[in-house]
């Protein structure tokens, strides 16, 4: 028989599942769980702010595709967490959130530091429990990383009041840990039904004049991106992806025709504009992405797969379906292509529209990366955020080695639009939740799960001084990552919405007074550059691995504006340019 108190098993049961790392910030009703974790093999990060660590965790889950894990304290502890579980439900990110709560003969009094966690999170959650006694641990551990990673990623909160954790549990043997499960947890496809939906996808791919392949965040794996290479060898389409699924495709391939929606690139929106037939996978057609839903794609017959069957037709109507996951459907769908092709003969040749659209996209993007609204000698934020890897590469990095993280705002999208991102996970970005603060935590996550690559954050100088603070954070655990931000003096992407769609009337978007982010960054003992002023900023932002952190300023004129831009009211091919 094992004896073990609430504590114990908690982080026994983490070693048991690989949980390597954990951020957090301990407090009064976590702190049995604290004095546990201290003698465990398992590494702590110290945040500076609650939410930060469910950011590193989701930087963490977010290079790796396993569910990472946050602990925080009850009350405020667990409410600065809620963020950031909210951001891993929206994009679809596993994640274990353990938090501390009071003792149990003290819920529903208002004790110090209650909250109701469980109800809080309740909503933004895959799933969430508190947990009654030590015993219960034993299965709930396993299951929330069993759920986190299966089906549709996302987070669990586990609460667990702090006579829980010291109180003794008796068991005869230690639980498996938990396993993801691929298969959909609700209504998948399967036999006689699948086997049609596959020879119905075939036969409409094949007989497609203009066919596009809408990528979501389900396809941004390494095993799903090379299945959808296959089937784009087999059948060339026009590739084009959500913020999400940017990465899903090398940006220097031939079908590859940029992001869709209010900001994406005029050639993925007139792709989809004029395509007879669109494969939706891992993509839930998100309103930044579709703009005016009946003009996103008026023309084609869609086929939607996916994994979670809730977003099958909830947007819009799909001519045939497929709820599984993108990894086993690509290569069921290839294979029928192939036998097709071969029995039958069927084939569209769909080349030249192929071309048109791709150089739609080179023209576009050459033109954009010439575009200068301010002064001439100004930066160019679109060229320098394009020029960063051939930067890096001067150094002596590998590109293809540095994992890319974004705040929220202008910078954002200009990473989206213009950094050649080159494979799956290279470019973590909060997306549906759109949470400025996600960039910098976010990068520590991706530096933690991934030593020996540098990380490269870009931020903007209003999202940086969202978690600012986990520049302490940064330093003290010695990490490569680059920090550039594009500093405009302004909240650049609300002002630029004022600008056109507010009669310019800068209601709070231009700040009076800002602060020297340089000075704020040495303060915590980081190497510092400012773009402007020092002509040997690359060598300081670009060092050998294992030489930490860097922070480096890049003031742009706050006129700069991310283009296209589609108006409200406007289909995407309507774009202001």
């Amino acid at each position: 028989m094992i004896t073990a108190t609430g504590a114990q098993i908690i982080v026994e049961l983490l070693e048991r599942q690989g949980i390597t790392m954990v951020a957090g910030i301990p407090g009064g009703s976590i702190l049995p769980l604290y004095n546990q974790l201290n003698s465990s093999s398992i590494r702590h990060i110290l945040v500076r702010h609650e939410q930060a660590a469910g950011f590193i965790a989701q930087g963490i889950a977010r290079t790796t595709g396993l569910p990472a894990v946050c602990f925080a304290t009850s009350g405020p502890g667990a409410m600065n967490l809620l963020t950031a579980i909210a951001d891993a439900r929206s994009d679809s990110i596993p994640m274990v959130a353990i938090t501390g709560q009071v003792n149990s003969a003290l819920i529903g009094t208002d004790a110090f530091q209650e909250a109701d966690t469980f109800g809080l999170s309740f909503p933004i959650t895959k799933h969430s429990v508190m947990v009654k006694s030590p015993e219960e641990l034993l299965e709930v551990i396993p299951q929330a990383f069993a759920i986190a990673a299966s089906g549709r990623p996302g987070p669990v909160l586990i609460d667990v009041p702090r006579d829980v954790q010291t109180t003794t549990a008796t068991f005869k043997a230690w639980p498996e840990p938990g396993r993801a499960r691929r298969l959909a947890l609700r209504y998948p496809t399967l036999g006689a039904d699948l086997a049609h939906a596959i020879d119905v996808f075939a036969h409409e791919i094949l007989l497609a004049k203009k066919p596009v392949l809408y990528a979501g965040g389900g396809c941004n794996s390494p095993e799903v991106a090379g299945a959808m290479a296959a089937l784009l060898e087999e059948v060339p389409m026009a590739v084009v992806s959500s913020l999400m699924g940017i990465g899903c495709i090398d940006e220097a391939d031939e079908q590859w025709c940029g992001m869709v929606g209010m900001h994406g690139s005029m050639s993925a929106n007139t792709a989809m504009y004029q395509a007879d037939l669109v494969l939706a996978v891992g993509v839930r057609f998100d309103d930044r992405a579709t703009g005016i839903v009946s003009q996103f794609c008026p023309k084609a017959k869609i086929l939607h797969i996916d994994i979670d069957a809730a977003e099958i037709n909830k947007i819009l109507p799909s001519f045939h379906s497929i709820v599984a996951d993108c990894q086993s459907a690509f290569p069921a769908i290839t294979l029928r292509i192939q036998e097709l092709k071969q029995r039958k003969g069927l084939f569209s040749s769909t080349g030249d529209w192929i071309r048109e659209l791709r150089a739609m996209y080179s023209k576009e993007k050459t033109a954009a990366l010439r575009l200068e609204t301010g002064s001439p000698g100004d930066t160019n934020p679109r060229q320098f955020i394009a020029a960063i890897p051939s930067i890096a590469a001067q150094q002596g990095l590998d590109p293809a080695g540095l994992i890319v993280s974004t705040d929220v705002g202008q910078h954002q999208m200009w990473t989206a639009q213009f950094y050649p991102i080159q494979r799956p996970r290279q470019l973590l970005t909060s997306g549906s939740l759109g949470t400025m603060g996600f960039g910098l935590p976010a990068a520590l996550g991706a530096a933690l799960a991934n030593p020996g690559q540098r990380v490269v954050c870009f931020s903007g100088d209003g999202s940086i001084m969202m978690n600012i603070q986990e520049l302490a954070t940064l330093a003290e655990e010695n990490l490569d990552v680059t920090v550039i931000v594009l500093d405009n003096g302004a909240l650049g992407m609300v002002r630029q919405q004022q600008e056109f769609l507010f009669a310019k009337n800068y209601s709070a978007s231009l700040y009076n007074r800002s602060p020297n982010l340089l000075a704020i960054a040495a303060g915590f003992g980081i190497p510092t550059a400012d773009v402007s002023e020092n002509p040997d900023w690359a060598k300081l932002a670009f060092p050998p691995a294992g030489s930490g952190p860097r922070f480096i300023r890049v003031p742009i004129k706050w006129q700069e504006n991310v283009l296209p831009f589609v108006p409200a009211g406007k289909k995407n091919v309507e774009a202001i340019q």
